[in-house]
């Protein structure tokens, strides 16, 4: 209601992530309203570092349509565009005539989007100010030094994701590969944007963590021989909340070798 968008920083500074359900907002709102507060909302959740997913009739004439309106393909592109960490399909997938369809149509959009030069500049119009810690200056230096060394991906280790979400808030050019020996984080952190999230075996040194690292890049095809990686850690391993280590390397000698049998 009028009551909660005017409370909108509090309430998304409380929440865990954000969810942005158009059908709900029109309940209270006039149907002219809706878009723009869609906008704040997602603006509102990146600058605030929550996950934010796009909801409701993204797709809805999918649900007895085999192709979508010219329309909702816009609606679905310009979720993308805003920088949504996620967006999502209901009743079109659930209980409509062409499921596979419209999740094949979902992702042939957000693809098109991604692969459109100006996408970059414009998920950036939003301004993600680190706060003052070292681990969001280190999350927000990630992302500046993976584009100027032109490396491959962002690799982070952690615990309880947010080292990840950190990372993700800052809307890398590039994957975020995070790993964690924890298959609940795995799972959560799946919702962030560009995050591919793998559970592995934990390190007990930082040599151990640069060359699981690279070995695990090469593994899940986000990096090549020859390429370089920004790292991401805590030490001491294994304390949440202790990001203090941001390490460039290359792709180079012996993790070439036999990396697929690594878990």
């Amino acid at each position: 209601d009028h009551h909660a968008v005017a409370l909108l920083d509090e309430i998304v500074e409380q929440c865990d992530g954000v969810m942005v359900a158009r059908g709900d907002l029109g309940v209270e709102l006039p149907p002219q309203s809706v878009p723009p507060l869609q906008k704040r909302i997602v603006e509102t959740a990146r600058r605030l570092g929550r996950p934010v997913i796009v909801a409701t009739q993204m797709l809805e004439s999918m649900i007895t349509a085999p192709t979508p309106t010219r329309a909702e393909v816009s609606d679905v592109a310009t979720a993308v565009y805003d920088g949504a960490d996620a967006i999502m399909l209901s009743a079109e997938s659930a209980a409509g005539a062409w499921p596979a369809e419209s999740v094949g149509m979902m992702d042939a959009i957000a693809n098109a989007v991604e692969r459109d030069p100006a996408h970059g500049d414009r998920v950036h119009f939003t301004v993600t100010t680190p706060d003052p810690t070292t681990a969001d200056a280190l999350a927000a230096a990630a992302k500046t030094i993976a584009n100027t060394a032109s490396a491959s991906a962002i690799i982070c280790f952690t615990m309880s994701g947010s080292t990840a979400r950190r990372i993700a808030r800052e809307r890398p050019s590039v994957p975020i590969l995070v790993l964690t020996p924890r298959a609940q984080t795995a799972r959560r952190l799946g919702l962030l944007w560009g995050v591919h999230a793998v559970q592995t075996r934990d390190v007990a040194s930082f040599e151990e963590m640069v060359a699981k690292a690279k070995r695990m890049a090469l593994r899940h095809g986000l990096a090549k021989g020859g390429e370089r990686v920004v790292v991401c850690a805590g030490v001491p391993f294994g304390v949440p909340g202790s990001t203090n280590v941001l390490h460039v390397t290359q792709i180079i000698g012996d993790e070439l070798k036999n990396y697929s049998h690594e878990g």
